[in-house]
């Protein structure tokens, strides 16, 4: 089985319950196949970027495979505001956040309720140049674990939407995102856009930011934020220390 987000913002838990975890979040108009069913919760993989996990059988609407198949070749159309509205004929309004996947409108057979959007739209692969641009659209979002919105959201999840926007695909985590790319050997050598990967004591990788112009990064941590950033790590100059420890910077693009 095959379905799709129709509702704005919805949870993707670790485990079938409502007291679980929200490991990531569903945004309209992403994809997915329906993996498992139990009682009334399904566990997806989504298509943009293989994450699995439970969510409400409830808030997502059923697809055939032919028009997941379809919509998985098709270029990936996205909301490029912070927040929009999708209506219906009914004069109904769904507000969607920045990063909605609009792709899927221009199909009869899924967009069953005539949905129409008049929004801002951004399609295809943008000049590097612009991820801080689009970057800038989150500063001061919340952290928000497992959130991928301007009005909630995690230090992966903010590159990821960075990079999606912009017609670049990263995978969902920080430690999945850290196998992507080629690694740089100084800061030095870094460009704006460029990826900056942190671990913990044990060597795990825990966080990462986009670096920024002459030695700064903006990243998700309490909110998105903007700090200094050296070859030690992020230097917070409002507590004057370092709160996250470099590892690898990788350039991806």
């Amino acid at each position: 089985m095959f379905g799709i987000c129709n509702l704005a913002i919805i949870p993707l838990r670790f485990e079938p319950s409502d007291k679980s975890e929200i490991v990531s979040q569903v945004l309209f108009g992403e994809h997915f196949k329906i993996l498992e069913k139990r009682n009334q919760w399904s566990r997806i993989k989504l298509q943009y970027d293989d994450y699995e996990g439970w969510v409400d059988s409830k808030q997502y609407q059923v697809i055939s495979e032919a028009n997941y198949d379809q919509l998985s070749k098709e270029t990936i159309i996205l909301n490029s505001d912070l927040i929009e509205y999708i209506t219906a004929p009914n004069n109904l309004l769904i507000p969607i956040p920045l990063g909605a996947s609009l792709s899927f409108l221009n199909n009869n057979e899924i967009n069953t309720q005539n949905y129409e959007f008049e929004g801002t739209k951004v399609n295809g692969i943008k000049d590097k140049k612009n991820l801080i641009n689009t970057a800038y659209m989150y500063l001061n979002a919340p952290y928000l674990w497992g959130g991928k919105t301007p009005f909630g959201i995690d230090c992966s999840g903010f590159t990821q939407m960075v990079y999606k926007l912009n017609g670049y695909k990263l995978l969902r985590d920080a430690s999945q995102q850290a196998t992507q790319g080629e690694a740089l050997s100084f800061i030095e050598e870094s460009e704006p856009g460029d990826l900056a990967f942190f671990d913990n004591e044990e060597g795990n990788i825990i966080h990462v930011g986009i670096i920024m112009e002459n030695n700064y990064i903006i990243h998700a941590s309490g909110k998105v934020r903007i700090d200094r950033i050296d070859h030690l790590g992020i230097f917070n100059g409002e507590i004057n220390k370092h709160t996250h420890k470099l590892r690898v910077i990788k350039k991806i693009v």
